[in-house]
């Protein structure tokens, strides 16, 4: 049996574009990536605090340090510049795996730079 548990997160991250004409994604800072251990092209769900929507997409690099979090294509539709969202990576853990496991959390400032 495999578990299923949240391996990473960006925490309370703000939307700062949506690209509604993109093939689909979402675009985000190098240095949250590199923080949170969530790589280009990984399977993320992003969830949406101000409207409550869930999508799951992939990951694009935006330039590091540069605060961007866009979502893209039909993900666009889903959330607004501004709105808080959290954006999480899962893992397959055996239950050894898992004893004991820490995801690495990373919380953002009001311009999407890791605090912590």
């Amino acid at each position: 049996m495999e578990l299923t548990l949240c391996r990473a997160k960006i925490h309370r991250a703000r939307i700062t574009d949506a690209n509604l004409a993109y093939e689909g994604s979402i675009t985000i800072d190098d240095e949250l990536l590199r923080a949170s251990g969530i790589v280009p092209y990984e399977k993320v769900q992003v969830v949406n605090v101000n409207n409550g929507t869930r999508l799951e997409t992939y990951v694009i690099q935006a330039k590091a340090g540069s605060g961007e979090v866009c979502l893209n294509g039909p993900a666009a539709r889903l959330g607004l510049v501004g709105d808080i969202i959290i954006i999480i990576a899962y893992g397959r853990f055996t239950p050894a795996e898992a004893q004991g496991f820490v995801p690495r959390i990373v919380a953002v400032d009001e311009n999407n730079h890791p605090v912590r």
